[in-house]
């Protein structure tokens, strides 16, 4: 009875010295997760088979083939979903789209095969150990790397078509993950130095003084000069579109992650304080579509940007002192917070079985504004996964 009592009050006492905010954050991501498991066997009904989700039009899911950028969002969501639930349903989805996207691996069309193949199958590798998923994840390292121009020391975005000769995109840093995490796993050593040289290449050319950044730089193929430097998807050229600086500013954490280059570090510390310091920046910290929109506050918000800018923010709590890191977690889990509430999160059974409202694609182009967006969940389901397992 001595030891029974002895246990209940060393259980109380534990308990009572968990933070508060610890306390309701791990509720509150044992509750959306659950909530998101549910939805996306909503999304997943929404979808043909042999296609993926994309965002969502008059209330009807438009979807996708394997080739869109975007397709290995879903199955990498599915798969967050699954090591928290558990749930076999989600399971049999996962394996239905990883098999779907598999072919992929040999894709070479444009840059994005990191958003493609290392958040669906580098996910996959990491929770499921299958050897086949390293082999798809190699062989698709080993396709980005044909973009890569060794003269102009830069991976090529996309054909330029009439607008551009040797298009670069601030997006590209996303995907570098892939050829690090291929060469650090046994993979070819030159993935990593074409990593890290077009990391210099975009230090050099996308950023500004103020550590805010272009969206696109245009290379002249024939002697590496720079033609242009515009942002395509932002309010202006000059102007500091919220996700492209949240690509970016994720992508450095990454580069430091793998590298532990202090100087990356650095970078992204002022990469994160641009747009955390910024005038425009909202006080539930999910920022506008472009920090420089002239119709602020009456235009759009965008989701997405939250998201990657809380998952960055998380994991650039791990490389930084204890002050830091309170800010930085503080911060996320402000993002967080808000992106669970009714303002962001999409009710049960509405939005498409999409979890995220209000994000957008490319405002100037008028596509997928307002709109759920499958890299939005994604990412918030990452800063929760980040959260539960750093900081809780």
């Amino acid at each position: 009875m001595q030891k029974f009592k002895l246990f209940v009050i060393v259980t109380f006492l534990l308990i009572k010295s968990i933070p508060l905010t610890a306390q309701s954050m791990a509720k509150l991501i044992d509750q959306q997760m659950k909530l998101a498991n549910e939805q996306y066997k909503i999304l997943a009904k929404n979808v043909p088979n042999d296609r993926m989700p994309k965002y969502l039009k008059d209330n009807i899911v438009q979807t996708s083939d394997t080739k869109w950028w975007c397709s290995g969002f879903f199955p990498g969501s599915l798969i967050y979903l699954y090591e928290y639930t558990k749930d076999q349903d989600i399971k049999k989805e996962i394996d239905k789209r990883l098999k779907l996207l598999e072919p992929e691996k040999h894709f070479k069309g444009n840059h994005d095969l990191g958003f493609m193949m290392y958040c669906s199958f580098g996910n996959a590798y990491r929770v499921f150990k299958d050897p086949k998923y390293k082999f798809t994840i190699d062989t698709a390292a080993m396709s980005l790397a044909t973009r890569y121009n060794k003269d102009l020391k830069v991976i090529k975005s996309w054909e330029g078509g009439k607008l551009y000769k040797f298009p670069v995109i601030i997006d590209n840093m996303m995907n570098l993950e892939l050829l690090l995490w291929a060469a650090e796993h046994g993979g070819n050593p030159y993935l990593k130095e074409i990593a890290l040289e077009h990391t210099e290449s975009t230090i050099k050319n996308h950023y500004r003084p103020d550590f805010s950044s272009y969206h696109v730089v245009d290379y002249n193929p024939n002697d590496g000069s720079i033609i242009k430097k515009v942002t395509h998807q932002g309010f202006s050229d000059e102007s500091a579109w919220a996700r492209g600086n949240a690509w970016g500013f994720y992508g450095f954490v990454t580069m430091y992650r793998f590298t532990k280059n202090k100087r990356y570090l650095d970078l992204a510390l002022k990469m994160g304080d641009f747009m955390l310091n910024h005038k425009n920046l909202p006080k539930d910290k999910i920022p506008y579509w472009d920090f420089d929109s002239k119709d602020i506050p009456n235009t759009y918000r965008d989701a997405s940007a939250g998201a990657i800018i809380a998952s960055a923010l998380l994991e650039l709590g791990q490389y930084v002192n204890a002050q830091e890191r309170k800010k930085y977690v503080k911060t996320a889990e402000t993002i967080i917070r808000n992106l669970s509430s009714p303002a962001y999160f999409a009710q049960s059974g509405s939005n498409g079985g999409f979890l995220l409202m209000h994000s957008v694609g490319s405002l100037p182009h008028n596509s997928e504004v307002d709109s759920p967006l499958t890299y939005a969940d994604y990412y918030y389901l990452e800063a929760m996964h980040r959260y539960r397992n750093w900081y809780l």
